[in-house]
């Protein structure tokens, strides 16, 4: 995927966690899991831009790991808000998980290529 193309994405990604994030139950669980998938979900698009000027090959995989471990985190506050039955609209669970689940696809993809070729290029 196109390094603008998946920065994009990611953007859409956090912008749409945040619009979800009005329609979460504002009990004190509610209000935990909307303070953490915010962070979370808004990490990923952030690290990616650090990502791309990195200083190093070490230092992308270490920013592109970073996404990783954020977009799985954003997945997992997903799942607790679905489950917990903090949300009216399960749709919109389900469409924001599958997005999830593709970004972080492609993060296991992009991290596995670049450590490959770390591995190639350091023997």
């Amino acid at each position: 995927m196109d390094k603008f193309k998946l920065e994009e994405r990611l953007i859409d990604f956090a912008a749409n966690i945040i619009l979800f994030c009005n329609d979460v139950d504002k009990s004190y669980a509610g209000n935990h899991l909307v303070g953490q998938i915010v962070r979370s979900s808004t990490s990923p698009a952030l690290n990616y831009g650090e990502a791309q000027s990195a200083e190093s090959k070490k230092d992308f995989v270490h920013k592109m790991g970073i996404c990783l471990k954020e977009l799985r985190e954003t997945l997992n506050c997903l799942k607790i808000i679905e489950k917990a039955k903090l949300i009216l609209n399960p749709e919109l669970v389900t469409t924001l998980k599958k997005e999830a689940n593709e970004l972080i696809s492609i993060f296991v993809s992009s991290l596995k290529t670049a450590k490959t070729n770390s591995e190639i290029k350091n023997r």
